[in-house]
């Protein structure tokens, strides 16, 4: 058996710590792999953290739509007292949109009640818009 410097004895290739000659000059590859993996994990949070808020804010929307639809009829409100009240669910929810852009069309038995809104997204690197039709009527009553 041979030594070296640092005291370990080679066998064949091996040192008697256990670590191959051919590995040792691999061990910073954990290290980078281990780099990579959180920083697409980090790239993966940032992105959910700006495209989650619009999705949910859209689905509270569209529940709130539902939900108004189901007993605008029963209620007989006026168009306008709807049209109203989706308006300050939206700014409630910090949807951008205008109150003119709230589509309410009623007759006799039915109302459907709609909205197209855009909201930006900047994830620093890329910008692009989330487009949202949420709609909603009473005809499944």
């Amino acid at each position: 058996m041979e030594g070296n410097a640092l005291g370990c004895a080679w066998l064949g290739g091996i040192n008697i710590r256990g670590v191959s000659t051919e590995r040792a000059s691999e061990r910073g590859g954990s290290k980078i792999n281990s780099l990579l993996v959180l920083i697409i994990l980090c790239a993966l949070v940032f992105t959910a953290v700006k495209i989650v808020p619009p999705e949910f804010a859209n689905y509270q929307m569209q529940d709130s739509m539902e939900t108004e639809a189901r007993f605008a009829i029963a209620n007989r409100k006026p168009v306008e007292e709807i049209r109203d009240d989706i308006w300050k669910k939206a700014q409630e929810l910090g949807i951008p949109v205008k109150r003119d852009d709230i589509k309410v069309v009623t007759n006799q038995n039915a109302i459907e009640i709609s909205i197209n809104y855009t909201v930006p997204i900047d994830l620093q690197v890329y910008q692009f818009n989330l487009d949202f039709h949420p709609h909603a009527d009473n005809r499944t009553i």
